[in-house]
């Protein structure tokens, strides 16, 4: 009898692991509580998987020998909570694709800030080594769909908190921790100390000769690091001091050390800018030097990557004004380092779907900075609470377009409008995506 795979969840995670399953043999098939999207439907139909939509069929999921649930879909879901109590074995999609990558290497990295950056640029440096790698997890096609469909000898993956709470035997051989912040506390009871220990399940299964690159000036970081036991090999990055192995900056340079290895590079030629580029320029550096790739290849690299889409990107400058989407940024600690990059007078557009946001956080920086902030959210009262006295000007709007029209009436010559919302965007868009292309659209309306 094959053995019957559920999935939950037809979001590409949930699809490709469908995809991959199928192809491995299994009975395979796929819930969502929700509609499933025609290229999805299309896709699952050409693989003749079967699937539901609209709600889940209990008894059918609960004949499963094994679920797959895709990262979006939370514990208190009431599937879930049945499925648990049948006691029936819940893995996450990358951990049923690491099942299948036989000899290929992993290079994954999670963190609440700077992982797609820090992924992006990882990949940017491989790829520019010319090595046969491929883009996977949160950005790109979902691990078990390239596994299925295009295997590859290096996987280069952004990985979430929620797709770590599901792994048993998940082993990359490079792991990469950017930093912890306060992020998705909705998910994990409101207490920090479960998300953090969400964060370091990406090495509870590396061996000592696999390598772990984690930012010793993160203080959250810096703190657990005893909390868990770490059998691979140690590579920290910082800017506070030299370091005998891992990366550092000092006096404007960036300093690898490895093995027998030393590179040296000049900020200056970072293609990206601000300060915490600097730490993904260096966490990507130290991934590359641990994969062996010679040091000329990453100082080009770092010198030709592109910032990316939604993150820090400039979108137009109209009378003089300037536009960045940053919509990627849905926490504060984003929000901070996007403000804490910016040199002229910033109109700031915040707000969304809040996760439990502190915004007593970002109050310094938005007091230098912000000379006035458009609300872009359904419910902003805690944004007004925060920040009514730091800021003379705050301005409730209710889409894209109210805000870019809004933020460029109050703002003069030399100025920038940053859309660096702090929060989800659940309540007037589909995702972050949709919320920075709806941004850029309403700038090219002006």
């Amino acid at each position: 009898m094959n053995k019957r795979i559920i999935i939950l969840g037809a979001g590409e995670s949930g699809v490709g692991a469908a995809i991959l399953a199928s192809r491995k043999g299994y009975d395979v098939f796929l819930s969502d509580s929700g509609a499933i999207t025609e290229k999805y439907i299309s896709e699952l139909n050409s693989y003749a998987i079967a699937f539901e939509q609209g709600g889940h069929d209990e008894a059918r999921i609960l004949t499963a020998h094994e679920v797959v649930k895709s990262p979006g879909i939370p514990e208190k879901a009431a599937i879930v909570k049945k499925i648990r109590a049948a006691q029936i074995p819940v893995v996450s999609e990358i951990e049923f694709a690491y099942r299948y990558i036989g000899n290929s290497k992993i290079v994954a990295i999670t963190g609440s800030n700077g992982k797609t950056t820090t992924t992006a640029l990882t990949y940017h440096i491989l790829k520019h080594a010319q090595m046969d790698c491929a883009l996977v997890g949160n950005i790109g096609f979902s691990f078990a769909r390239q596994v299925a469909l295009d295997p590859k000898p290096i996987y280069v993956a952004e990985i979430s908190s929620f797709q770590l709470d599901d792994i048993s035997t998940f082993r990359p051989d490079v792991a990469v921790l950017t930093n912890i912040t306060e992020d998705h506390l909705d998910r994990y009871d409101y207490k920090f100390e479960n998300y953090i220990a969400s964060k370091f399940r990406i090495i509870e299964n590396q061996r000592e000769a696999d390598v772990f690159i984690f930012n010793i000036d993160d203080e959250v970081t810096r703190k657990h690091l005893t909390n868990y036991p770490i059998k691979s090999t140690q590579a920290p990055i910082t800017m506070s001091k030299e370091l005998p192995q891992g990366a550092y900056l000092t006096n404007a340079k960036m300093y690898i050390k490895w093995k027998n290895e030393e590179i040296q590079m000049s900020v200056e030629d970072f293609a990206i800018k601000g300060k915490h580029n600097q730490y993904n320029s260096m966490a990507a550096s130290m991934a590359a030097t641990a994969l062996d790739i010679r040091k000329e290849k990453i100082r080009e690299a770092l010198q030709t990557f592109e910032s990316l889409e939604h993150r820090m990107e400039k979108v137009a400058t109209i009378k003089g004004v300037e536009f960045i989407n940053d919509s990627k940024a849905t926490n504060v600690n984003s929000t901070w380092y996007a403000l804490e990059s910016m040199t002229k007078p910033v109109i700031l557009i915040l707000g969304g779907v809040d996760k439990g946001n502190d915004y007593e956080l970002i109050k310094e920086m938005v007091g230098e900075k912000v000379k006035a902030i458009v609300c872009m959210g359904v419910d902003n009262a805690k944004i007004h609470e925060a920040f009514d006295e730091t800021v003379a000007l705050i301005v409730d709007t209710a889409s894209a377009e109210e805000a870019v029209k809004t933020a460029f009436h109050y703002a003069n010559k030399g100025e920038a409008v940053l859309l660096s919302p702090a929060c989800a965007s659940f309540d007037l868009f589909k995702n972050y995506e949709d919320r920075g292309n709806q941004f850029k659209q309403a700038v090219r309306n002006l």
